[in-house]
């Protein structure tokens, strides 16, 4: 079963939670005059979000899809969403777009640039480049300036089924789910690269009042602090 909180104005977390994993997967829809939904999902999991999203908009108005960087459960549902909502517009980085999207999605993707301004009515979005933050030549953070709602994808990832939003400081779960990844195969998670703490501070002048986090509760308060103090954490676990 999808959980459902509005966790910002018009801003819902659909939160799919997997107990075998110990993992929520949250996906984030923006109910505006255009909607935007940010993680496409996995497609095993596409008919229950399918649900989800149901009971806010009609599926078929979507207007935007958009995700952080190309993996499975960021946008491996993207063309059942395309199917689904006919005028929906794949949102990614111009990285994204030219090296894995247009190739992949049923219709080509707006590749976007932090100098570029996506409307969907009352919010306005911007594309910052992070390549490699949290993973991946392609990564980028969608920003929402009205609400000032930074969408993290795998940053401040943690384990658990957790409230849908917390205002308790997410350095030391995001710590201890690090620790426990880079014991096992899934070690290099995120690397650590010379421009890591640079990236994660441009982020921070953002001032976001938001975090939308895809695997764990998304926080409210001085998300500043925590996307200046991320860089130490990623470099003691995976530089």
């Amino acid at each position: 079963m999808t959980a459902i909180a509005e966790i910002a104005p018009d801003l819902f977390r659909l939160s799919i939670y997997r107990p075998d994993l110990e993992m929520q997967f949250n996906h984030f829809l923006m109910r505006d005059e255009e909607p935007l939904l940010f993680h496409a999902g996995l497609r095993a999991m596409f008919p229950e979000l399918r649900e989800a999203v149901a009971k806010l908009i009609g599926p078929a108005k979507l207007r935007y899809v958009s995700w952080s960087h190309f993996e499975s459960d960021e946008c491996g549902a993207l063309n059942d969403w395309l199917r689904l909502a006919p005028g929906a517009e794949p949102v990614c980085t111009f990285v994204g777009k030219v090296v894995n999207v247009d190739d992949f999605a049923l219709r080509p993707a707006r590749g976007m640039t932090a100098d570029d301004v996506l409307s969907t009515g009352k919010y306005r979005y911007r594309f910052y480049r992070s390549p490699h933050i949290p993973h991946g030549w392609d990564a980028g953070l969608l920003f929402e300036e009205t609400s000032k709602t930074l969408f993290c994808s795998d940053l401040f990832h943690h384990f658990g089924d957790v409230a849908a939003v917390t205002t308790s400081d997410l350095i030391e779960p995001t710590q201890a789910a690090m620790r426990r990844m880079q014991q096992g195969p899934l070690a290099g998670y995120m690397p650590y690269t010379r421009h890591t703490a640079g990236v994660l501070r441009s982020l921070a002048e953002l001032k976001p009042e938001t975090l939308a986090v895809m695997h764990g509760s998304s926080f409210q308060g001085q998300c500043d602090i925590l996307l200046a103090g991320l860089a130490d954490i990623i470099n003691e676990n995976f530089g």
